[in-house]
C-alpha cells in the first residue's frame, strides 16, 4: 500500500462527510447570536429524523405487501423511540428564552418550519393529505414532483387495509372498517397478530399527535399570540392540526369497544 492510497482509505469524517455536514450551520444575524446556531441544529437534526421516518414507513409498507407482520413490527420498534427523541428536542430549544429567539426571528422571515417539505410527506405517505398546505410552501419542479408522488400513490393505511382485505375482513367503507377493528380487538387470541398491528399504527398515530402539541405550547411560549414567520397564524393556525389524525377510524373504534357494546 502506497502513502497516496493510505491518505484515500475511508475514515469516520469522510464516510459520514462530516466536514460537510458541519459546514451547513450558516447563522444569519449579523453578529451571529449565540442562540442562533441552536436554532439551526435542532431544525436540521428534524430534518434527518424526519428521513429516516420516511425511509421505515416506506419499509414497513414493502412489508405490509408482502404479509410479513414480523419486519413490519421491526420497524414500528424504530420509529417509536425516533418519535419519542423528535419530541424531546422540543426541551433543548426550550432552553432559550424568547428574549433570545426574538434577538435573531426576524432574520427567517419567510422561512418557517410549516413548509418543511418531509414533514408534508410524513403526512401525505401516512394517509393525511391536505393539499392546501402546498400553496404555502416554495418548492423546486424535483420537489413538487416528489411530493405529488406521495399524493397519488397509495398510503400506509391505504396498505394497512389492503392487507386486512387480503385477511379476509371487509375494509371499503367506514361503518366496515369500524366492524373490523371491533373484530380484531375482541378477538384478539384468534387475532393477535392483527391486534399488535393495530396497536403498532395508534401508537404511530399518537406520538405524532403529542408531538404537535409539545410544539404548539413551545411555539406559544416564545412568540405568544404573534403570526409565524411564513405568515402563517402561528399558534392559532398550529392549534387547528391538533385533530390530524393520520387513522382516524382506529381512534373512533375505542368508543365501540367493551361490554356496552
Amino acid at each position: 500500500m502506497t502513502p497516496d492510497s493510505a491518505n484515500e482509505q475511508l475514515s469516520y469524517g469522510s464516510y459520514l462527510q462530516v466536514d460537510k455536514l458541519l459546514s451547513l450551520q450558516q447563522p444569519l444575524s449579523s453578529p451571529p447570536h449565540h442562540d442562533e446556531m441552536l436554532f439551526i441544529i435542532i431544525h436540521q437534526v428534524y430534518e434527518l429524523w424526519f428521513k429516516q421516518l420516511l425511509h421505515e414507513i416506506e419499509a414497513v409498507m414493502r412489508d405490509l405487501a408482502a404479509g410479513d407482520l414480523l419486519h413490519v413490527a421491526k420497524h414500528f420498534r424504530r420509529m417509536d423511540p425516533i418519535q419519542r427523541l423528535i419530541e424531546t428536542q422540543v426541551d433543548i430549544l426550550e432552553t432559550m428564552t424568547p428574549h433570545e429567539f426574538n434577538a435573531f426571528r426576524d432574520h427567517l422571515n419567510p422561512a418557517s418550519g410549516f413548509q418543511s417539505l418531509q414533514f408534508r410527506e410524513i403526512e401525505f405517505i401516512a394517509g393525511l393529505r391536505n393539499t392546501e398546505t402546498l400553496k404555502h410552501i416554495q418548492m423546486n419542479a424535483e420537489q413538487r414532483a416528489r411530493l405529488e408522488r406521495r399524493l397519488t400513490e397509495p398510503s400506509l393505511y391505504d396498505r394497512v387495509k389492503e392487507y386486512l382485505r387480503g385477511r379476509g375482513f371487509a375494509v371499503d367503507t367506514h361503518d366496515e372498517l369500524i366492524a373490523t377493528f371491533r373484530t380484531i380487538y375482541s378477538g384478539t387470541k384468534e387475532n393477535y397478530d392483527l391486534y399488535m398491528l393495530l396497536e403498532q399504527l395508534i401508537e404511530f398515530d399518537e406520538r405524532f399527535l403529542l408531538w404537535r402539541g409539545r410544539h404548539i405550547r413551545m411555539v406559544e411560549r416564545m412568540i405568544g399570540a404573534r403570526r409565524g414567520t411564513g405568515g402563517s397564524l402561528g399558534v392559532t393556525y398550529l392549534a387547528t392540526t391538533l385533530d390530524n389524525r393520520f387513522f382516524p377510524e382506529l381512534w373512533e373504534v375505542r368508543t365501540h369497544l367493551g361490554k356496552g357494546y
